[in-house]
């Protein structure tokens, strides 16, 4: 008999995440990219950003959104060094995105919440492993960016997001409004990184919970 070989998971639908989060306490719902106003091209100068529904002290915001920006990535491979993050922002140079991370205008490093929260262990409930905390601060991996070609923004302002867009349309975001303010999740990136994306949805909605932020999601399609 031949080897048997293991068939591939099944890729995670818009439909699925809906009932994921309403098994949440989350409302949500499927809306068509036709219907969002202010979904753009991603721009090869956008940073690859933090979630953040804030302003921020730069125009170049048509980038994709990923948790924490870089960190994402970092935190869901289980990566934990600044060598790691330096690879990391080459990588996503490569790739054709500008890397980042924030933090506040006053310049507090843990001013993005998500980064907080990774760095302080409170995601080790998700996953042990990953969620442990990093080997580096803040301030250390923000400088770990900027050596490895990335950039380091600060938002404006105080959290006012009225709900989530979950993104699934390829080379398309949200940029972020400081008077009309909605947390971006732009699950295509995970995919074009090769993310464990069911674990990565599930921190972006832990991340909002943990946050205090709006448990109301738009799940934009093509």
């Amino acid at each position: 008999m031949g080897p048997c070989l293991a068939k591939p998971a099944p890729e995670l639908t818009p439909e699925d995440v809906v009932g994921v989060l309403q098994d949440r306490g989350w409302t949500a719902e499927i809306v068509k990219a036709a219907d969002v106003a202010d979904l753009v091209d991603v721009s090869p100068t956008g940073y690859l950003k933090c979630v953040d529904g804030r302003a921020v002290d730069h125009n170049n915001t048509a980038g994709p959104k990923m948790l924490g920006g870089v960190y994402a990535i970092a935190h869901n491979r289980g990566k934990k060094t600044t060598a790691d993050l330096e690879a990391i922002c080459a990588e996503v140079a490569k790739a054709g995105h500008v890397p980042s991370v924030h933090g506040d205008g006053d310049g507090n490093m843990l001013g993005c919440g998500y980064c907080k929260l990774w760095l302080t262990g409170k995601f080790a409930d998700l996953d042990p492993v990953k969620g442990a905390p990093p080997t580096y601060s803040a301030d250390e991996g923000a400088a770990a960016v900027k050596s490895g070609g990335g950039k380091v923004e600060m938002c404006k302002g105080k959290h006012a997001e009225k709900f989530v867009y979950i993104n699934f349309v390829a080379d398309k975001t949200v940029e972020p409004n400081g008077d009309n303010q909605k947390f971006v999740v732009d699950a295509w990136c995970a995919k074009k990184f090769k993310l464990d994306i069911p674990s990565y949805l599930v921190t972006a909605a832990a991340t909002v919970e943990r946050l205090g932020g709006p448990k109301i999601a738009k799940l934009v399609v093509p």
